[in-house]
């Protein structure tokens, strides 16, 4: 996990869906730290830091780029 940086946090898993498809079709190495401890206590997200979402040191540009472009979707946010 050494080469992992964490680019974004959330609160809910909610707030990811849709993210997480797009890194899995990009074939991104992502990892979601607190995911499962958050599942279960989910008003204890902030005490935790939130759900952190760690890629590859080389998959970070093209990881950011992509929660930008979610960013500036009409549609879609990253809350």
């Amino acid at each position: 996990m050494e080469d992992f940086i964490t680019v974004a946090r959330f609160t809910f898993t909610s707030d990811y869906a849709v993210l997480e498809l797009l890194l899995q079709q990009e074939e991104i190495r992502y990892v979601f730290l607190n995911e499962t401890v958050i599942n279960i206590l989910p008003f204890h997200s902030n005490a935790f830091g939130g759900i952190r979402l760690q890629v590859h040191l080389e998959d970070k540009e093209k990881t950011i780029q992509i929660i930008n472009d979610l960013d500036k979707s009409a549609s879609l946010k990253i809350v």
